[in-house]
């Protein structure tokens, strides 16, 4: 099998670790920039290219496509489906992920627990978002925000509605989200892979840190998933057509509740806080949807 990795940097220890487990397995590996790919949109021979060599026999395509660069990631990841390659994560999976707002909205109408989240557009509307999540204190979110930046916690809702206001000026759009106060700067990333959770870490945020993001100098630590939490995993990253996803959720005093889907969840983290061969997790489903001709509901046709 000849799979190609869609990464800017190939000495990411995700993107290397894929490709060590690929190669391990006996198949061909080669990891792309996608900002330097270019598009032939034709009718009849859809092409990619890269440094102006068209890329040729691919059999599947891992996507490792970076936030600050999801529009044209995307559209290098669908120029893929136009072709009928197998690709791990669709262009719409990852987009409709990406916008945090929809990714939402999707999991609400799948009846997937989640904190309780407004959004609104009008300054008008500040105390009204408030109350509908139970006042303060409060998350204030932004809707481009990665790995805990643009996330503030609110104590008082004077200080929340100076947050909005302030992010209002800045033309930004935010989510306002209730703060569950018993999950205690923790949060479980759920590592998704097909119909499966193949690894589950807790991860502790820093001491004064409300945000568990292992960037931000959180910890992680395996964690033994409940079955219910199991099943929201795998429903959650199912409601994004994700076939490989990252599942964040936190504990409740009323349950578990999805806070983020991730399209390209990081293998470092949890690979070591699990001692889970996740790469090699990926690599087998690959080699089993690939080689059989594994599809996607969402994925584009040619």
């Amino acid at each position: 099998m000849r799979l190609v990795v869609l990464s800017q940097k190939p000495e990411l220890y995700s993107t290397r670790r894929v490709v060590e487990a690929a190669e391990r397995a006996g198949h061909e590996v080669q990891v792309i920039d996608y900002l330097r790919c270019s598009m032939d949109i034709t009718a009849h021979k859809p092409r990619v290219m890269v440094d102006g060599e068209e890329i040729e026999g691919v059999d599947a395509v891992l996507p490792r496509i970076a936030a600050s660069a999801n529009f044209y990631g995307t559209a290098v990841v669908r120029q893929f489906e136009m072709q009928n390659v197998f690709t791990v994560n669709t262009s719409q999976a990852i987009s409709r992920s990406r916008d945090k707002l929809r990714c939402l909205q999707l999991l609400s109408r799948k009846g997937i627990a989640m904190p309780i989240t407004a959004f609104g557009h009008s300054g008008t509307e500040v105390k009204q978002l408030i109350e509908t999540v139970g006042g303060a204190p409060l998350i204030v979110k932004l809707l481009e925000g990665t790995q805990g930046i643009g996330v503030v916690l609110c104590e008082t809702a004077k200080a929340a509605e100076s947050v909005i206001e302030a992010f209002r000026n800045l033309q930004a759009n935010i989510l306002v989200q209730e703060f569950i106060a018993e999950a205690d700067g923790a949060d479980m990333r759920c590592f998704v892979v097909g119909k499966k959770v193949v690894a589950a870490m807790v991860r502790q945020g820093a001491p004064g840190e409300f945000r568990s993001n292992i960037h931000r100098g959180g910890s992680g630590s395996k964690v033994k998933l409940t079955p219910e939490e199991r099943s929201i995993a795998v429903r959650a990253a199912k409601a994004m057509n994700l076939r490989v996803a990252g599942v964040d959720m936190i504990r409740s005093n009323h349950g578990p509740l999805v806070i983020e889907v991730n399209s390209s969840p990081g293998l470092e983290g949890i690979e070591r806080a699990t001692g889970v061969d996740v790469a090699g997790e990926i690599v087998r489903y690959i080699e089993k949807e690939a080689l059989l001709g594994g599809r996607a509901e969402d994925r584009v046709e040619k």
